[in-house]
């Protein structure tokens, strides 16, 4: 399978050397490239790329407000963030806005390409260093309360995650790929795609990233 690729980012070198390094992989073609938000987000809608690699931090549209347009009107594609911001506002901030991955600019090329499949195949990309950060960063407003809120009140409440479905959930928190998932409980990959949809539809949410958020967030992923 092809994937295609679209390149945000306003460093005219940045973006010429990525493309060079990816077309170098048999099986990703890079469809184009824009040097800022706007562009970029007419672009996706014209190629309708498998994943969009987009720069946090340009001027005019930010990378933020990019992702969003994106969501809005290409919600099945793959928006990875690709950047040198380390702070994990700005990490935490897009990933609940719906990208499927942070990674920072100084990874190795081979590194990158892999995160670029996984995101193709619907898994969360998060760069190692600051998936620890991310973590502590979760936890620590759950801790810090001495007595929890009440759940909202509604007309009718969420449909209940079954056993499975969260040790699924718990386990995709640690970062998991589906292959990771299926062997930890000796299930068919299969049934993992199934598990993790379903989980998906019960939440709320609309990607994996947001799902190891939740159990973050909630302290489910011991």
């Amino acid at each position: 399978m092809t994937i295609r690729i679209l390149l945000i980012d306003d460093h005219t070198l940045f973006r010429s050397g990525v493309r060079a390094l990816l077309q170098r992989q048999s099986d990703f073609e890079v469809v184009d490239d824009a040097a800022d938000g706007i562009e970029g987000f007419k672009r996706a809608k014209q190629h309708r790329p498998d994943v969009v690699l987009l720069d946090l931090n340009m001027p005019g549209l930010s990378g933020i407000e990019t992702l969003q347009l994106l969501q809005q009107d290409l919600p099945d594609t793959a928006v990875i963030m690709l950047t040198v911001s380390e702070d994990v506002d700005e990490l935490t901030c897009a990933l609940r806005e719906g990208a499927c991955g942070y990674l920072l600019k100084n990874m190795e090329a081979d590194a990158l390409a892999t995160m670029i499949r996984r995101a193709a195949e619907g898994e969360s990309v998060i760069a190692e260093s600051k998936t620890q950060r991310l973590i502590a960063q979760m936890r620590t407003p759950v801790r810090a309360e001495a007595t929890p809120a009440p759940p909202p009140s509604g007309p009718r409440e969420a449909p209940a995650l079954t056993p499975r479905e969260h040790d699924i959930v718990r386990i995709l928190s640690r970062g998991a790929s589906n292959k990771d998932i299926a062997r930890e409980l000796d299930l068919a990959e299969s049934m993992v795609k199934i598990h993790v949809r379903n989980a998906l539809r019960k939440l709320n949410l609309s990607s994996r990233v947001q799902i190891a958020i939740h159990a973050i967030s909630r302290d489910l992923n011991g």
